[in-house]
Order: structure tokens, then C-alpha cells, then sequence
């Protein structure tokens, strides 16, 4: 018999002492399929980029190249036990320079990477961490987590550099302290007009009753909160996620971001350095940096002239701006594509011929029976695009700011749109100072703007004035994120939007099929859309 049997691959095998060597840095040292331990990112990358251009294995060429030196002649173990942990580190260094940096082999950068954590940052500088699509954030709460505390005697906000020394920061301090002091104010009365609204049933204990109320309270109040607040974001990123997003700080106009990318810079030197070579010489990043800030510049000039005097219409919070009339069809055909022989264009000319009973057959088949919203189809839903230009709160643009696999920009933000008031807030008799706070802001916001300092003017606008942003997304991102963020727990302002989208994808496209393919959207309206998860979680953790 011809080849491998089975599909094994042959066995390696590896002497005692190399055995030894070994052990430490994989998982298994006799299998096909194996993992790599205790090692840093920098010698992981570098193994894997040499090992694309080797005929040997993975573990035969750490031995052979990265643990031995060279010529082989000291023991593969130094005295005393197992490798250090910084084993072929300045080898892989080097064979950065050489592949990296010098031959511009840019998936070279994709093969290690680092955590990194970003504390007390402005939640302006939160939604500029979180723009690049290939790195994972997780990030502090305004829903979860009360903003009533004081440590040291200062609410939760920054002042941002620009405006340190200032005479327009006495009153930018001034309307964030009264901000946060009407959101402390009212926690307490809007967890009363909730409990009272929704007792604790029968069955749930008290603090998940508890930690429901005080989530729809916080859910409620965070409107008041700055965009100045201050938040946690941990970020992982590849070496090129993260050069991508050094690279953009650095030609950032706000010098929040650019302080914290000199921060992040040199923090991650000390983990991952040869990953980053590049982002502060001056023929590569610097040069980079600044075509990104000339093309902002440059097109920033161009649309304010361009656009003078143009004021915007009124339009409702959610519009779909741009779809494809054939994109059912599309889908239909991009379903059956890997199961036929046909070229793409002869397979679509194919199903336009087909009647409703047999699309309606092949959108059944393709989405298949889910049974729960994590079961998506697959790739055939990406053959259809829709554009939604979006009209609401800053809180809600957060959260759906975070969904990365699609397009997104947003417009500055500024209390020129109005804002949000709850008709809870009301109910409580916190209308007035809920649009003082309001009021306050948008004065502050448009003194600096007078003051030419329209970048940082967005720091004082509260999370409930309205932004413009937009999203474009494929049939399958649609499905992902209007089923995520349409579930009990979400927040109102991004459930509304997001059951909106459907609809509009159901009557104004006239993609019923792939709207209905959606069915785990969640219309109902419960009192405390956190009760549920709260129990699940009470039951996890009793069974722990």
C-alpha cells in the first residue's frame, strides 16, 4: 500500500535527553497533534514562521535551532533542570528582523501575541481601542457596575490633557460632578420604583431579586453618566493587531489616545518587542501614522466644505439605506454552490428559474433545524448585504460599537440630536434633573467648541444624547447580532433598534425568508430583563 495508513502520520522519535528537553514546551512529545506550553510569544511565532520553510517537524526544529546553540555543542539542558523559559528568544528575535521586518512577511505577525489591560480610560477612548476587527476586548460595564463611589474624593471621569490647565475645565469639573452627584442621588429611588413594580417571586432568593433591580436601575441612570466616564478594557491581540492599533493611536487627534499608545508601547516591548519594530521608525510606522492623519485631515477639510450649510433631515432612528432586492436569491444560490458542479453564474441564472416551493425547500434546508440562537447556517448568508443608518443614544452605540465582524463608523458625537429621557426617570420625578444634567453638558460642549477645541468636546456629552453611526453587515451578522442583542437581558435602547432592523430587513428589503430565519428574536418586554440570566447563574453556581 502507497502512503500513510490510516492517514498517521510516522512517529518521531526523540532521544532521551532531548525527551527531556522537550517535555516542558509540548503537550505530548509522541502524537501528531500536540500544543505549545511555556514558551514566550515571540519564540512560538518565530517557531511556526521558520517552521512554513522546514522539512522538519515542529519539535525536531526547536530542538535543532532554537534550544541547541549554535553548532550544537552545549547540553540541551543547562544544570539543574528543564530549560529556562526564555529559551530562544533572541534567535526568534532575530529571525524576525530578517523575515519580518526585512522581507515584510506580514502573517509573521499573526503568530504570537499578548494580553493587555487599559484601566481608567474614558469611554471615548474605549470605542478607539475597539476599533480593530482582529482583536478580542472585554470591557467594564456601565449596566453591571455602579459609577456611585468616589475614590479619592474624585468621580469617575478624566479631565482629558487638553484641557488640564484650561479656564473652560472649572466648568467642564462642574457639570461631570453634577452628572455623576444626580446619578448617585437617584439609585436608591429607582431601585424602590422597581421593586415595587416587580416583588420577588416565589422561589428566586433575594440577591438574585436584588442584583435584577439594581441592574434595570443601572440600565436606567447610566444615560447621565459623560462619555468622560472612566472604564476597564482588556484587550489580546496578534502582533499585527497590535501594531495596527499602536499605528492609529499614534496619529490619533485626541491626546488621550496618543498618551495611551506610547503607555501600551512600551509595556508591550517588554512581552512582545519583536512584533513591534516597526512602529516607531521613521520610514515605517511614523511614515505610516502620518498618511493616516494626513487622509483624516485631508477628507475632514473636504466634507466641511463640501457639506456647508447642508443641514441634516429628519429621519426615524433606524434606516435601511442600501440592500439588495436579489439578496434571498443570492443566498438561495450561494447555498446549494458547494454542493453542485455549476459555475456561480450559470448556478444563479438557475435559481431565479425556480419557483417559490423549491426556494423556500433550499432556505429551509440551508438554515436547518436550530435549536438555539448559537446554530447559525453557514456561509451562504454572507452573499447578501444590508446598511442601516442609526440614530440613538451613545450608550446603545457601545454596545453594538463591539460587534466587529461587519462595517461600522459613527459621526462626532455632540448633543445636536437631542437626548433619551426614560419615561421611568419621569415616573420617579427625576425629569428635572435628568435635562439639567443634559443642559449643563450641551453648554459645556459647545463652549469648547467656540473655544476651538471641538476635539474634546465630545467628553462631556452624556451616554443618553444621540449619535449617528451606521452599519453594514452580511445576512449572517444580522442574524447574529439582532438575536444577541434582542434578548431579555439587553439593554431597551439597543433591543429597539435591533427589532427594528429585522423588520425593516422583513418589509423593506422583502427578505421575509431570511428575517424569518431569525427565531430567536425576542419581543417580550419583561420588567427585569436580568431575572433570568441572574437565576441561570444562581443555578450554575449551586451546582459548582
Amino acid at each position: 500500500m502507497s502512503g500513510l495508513e490510516g492517514g498517521i502520520a510516522p512517529q518521531e522519535s526523540f532521544t532521551p535527553d532531548e525527551r527531556q528537553a522537550l517535555a516542558p514546551h509540548f503537550t505530548n512529545l509522541d502524537g501528531p497533534v500536540f500544543a505549545l506550553r511555556n514558551l514566550p510569544e515571540v519564540v512560538k511565532g518565530a517557531l511556526f514562521a521558520r517552521y512554513s520553510r522546514s522539512a522538519k517537524s515542529l519539535r525536531r526544529l526547536f530542538l535543532d535551532e532554537f534550544l541547541a546553540p549554535a553548532g550544537g555543542s552545549a547540553p540541551l539542558v543547562p544544570p539543574g533542570g528543564a530549560p529556562d523559559s526564555q529559551v530562544g528568544e533572541t534567535r526568534a528575535g532575530q529571525l524576525y528582523e530578517r523575515v519580518f521586518s526585512d522581507y515584510g512577511d506580514d502573517s509573521v505577525a499573526q503568530l504570537g501575541g499578548a494580553h493587555l489591560a487599559c484601566e481608567g480610560v474614558s469611554n471615548i477612548l474605549t470605542k478607539v481601542l475597539e476599533w480593530g476587527r482582529l482583536m478580542a476586548y472585554l470591557e467594564q460595564s456601565t449596566r453591571y457596575v455602579s459609577y456611585a463611589d468616589r475614590p479619592g474624593g474624585h468621580w469617575k471621569y478624566i479631565v482629558p490633557p487638553e484641557l488640564a490647565s484650561h479656564p473652560i475645565g472649572v466648568a467642564y469639573r462642574s457639570a461631570l460632578d453634577d452628572a455623576f452627584s444626580v446619578y448617585a442621588r437617584w439609585l436608591a429611588p429607582l431601585d424602590a420604583l422597581y421593586a415595587a413594580r416587580a416583588p420577588r417571586a416565589a422561589g428566586d432568593s433575594e440577591a438574585v431579586w436584588k442584583r435584577s433591580i439594581r441592574a434595570r436601575t443601572l440600565d436606567t441612570l447610566r444615560g447621565l453618566l459623560p462619555a468622560a466616564t472612566r472604564s476597564n478594557v482588556g484587550l489580546y491581540g496578534t502582533g499585527q493587531a497590535w501594531e495596527a492599533l499602536l499605528l492609529r493611536l499614534r496619529a490619533h487627534p485626541l491626546a488621550e489616545a496618543r498618551d495611551c499608545g506610547e503607555q501600551i508601547l512600551t509595556e508591550l516591548r517588554h512581552v512582545i518587542p519583536a512584533f513591534l519594530r516597526r512602529v516607531d521608525q521613521a520610514e515605517r510606522g511614523v511614515a505610516w501614522s502620518g498618511y493616516l492623519a494626513g487622509i483624516r485631515e485631508r477628507t475632514a477639510e473636504t466634507a466641511a466644505r463640501l457639506t456647508a450649510g447642508v443641514e441634516p433631515e429628519a429621519r426615524p432612528e433606524v434606516v435601511l439605506t442600501d440592500f439588495d432586492p436579489d439578496g434571498e436569491i443570492k443566498v438561495i444560490a450561494a447555498a446549494l454552490y458547494p454542493h453542485t458542479v455549476l459555475p456561480d453564474d450559470q448556478l444563479l441564472a438557475l435559481v431565479r428559474r425556480f419557483g417559490a416551493a423549491e426556494r423556500e425547500e433550499v432556505l429551509r434546508a440551508a438554515v436547518g433545524d436550530r435549536r438555539n440562537r448559537r446554530h447559525k447556517p453557514g456561509r451562504a448568508f454572507e452573499r447578501t448585504l444590508y446598511r442601516f443608518d442609526i440614530l440613538t443614544d451613545y450608550g446603545a452605540f457601545r454596545d453594538l460599537q463591539r460587534h466587529r465582524l461587519l462595517t461600522i463608523d459613527w459621526q462626532p458625537l455632540s448633543p445636536r440630536f437631542g437626548y433619551l429621557l426614560p419615561e421611568d426617570v419621569l415616573e420617579a420625578g427625576a425629569g428635572d434633573d435628568w435635562r439639567r444634567v443634559m443642559e449643563g453638558a450641551a453648554a459645556v460642549h459647545d463652549r469648547l467648541v467656540e473655544a476651538g477645541l471641538g476635539r474634546v468636546a465630545g467628553y462631556a456629552v452624556p451616554l443618553a444624547c444621540r449619535i449617528r453611526f451606521c452599519m453594514e453587515m452580511n445576512a449572517r451578522e444580522a442574524m447574529h447580532l439582532i438575536e444577541l442583542r434582542t434578548a431579555p437581558q439587553g439593554h431597551p435602547s439597543y433591543r429597539r433598534v435591533c427589532l427594528e432592523m429585522q423588520r425593516l430587513i422583513e418589509q423593506v428589503a422583502g427578505h421575509a425568508a431570511i428575517a424569518g430565519a431569525m427565531t430567536f428574536v425576542d419581543r417580550s418586554a419583561p420588567e427585569l430583563g436580568r431575572i433570568e440570566a441572574e437565576r441561570a447563574a444562581e443555578r450554575r453556581r449551586g451546582k459548582a
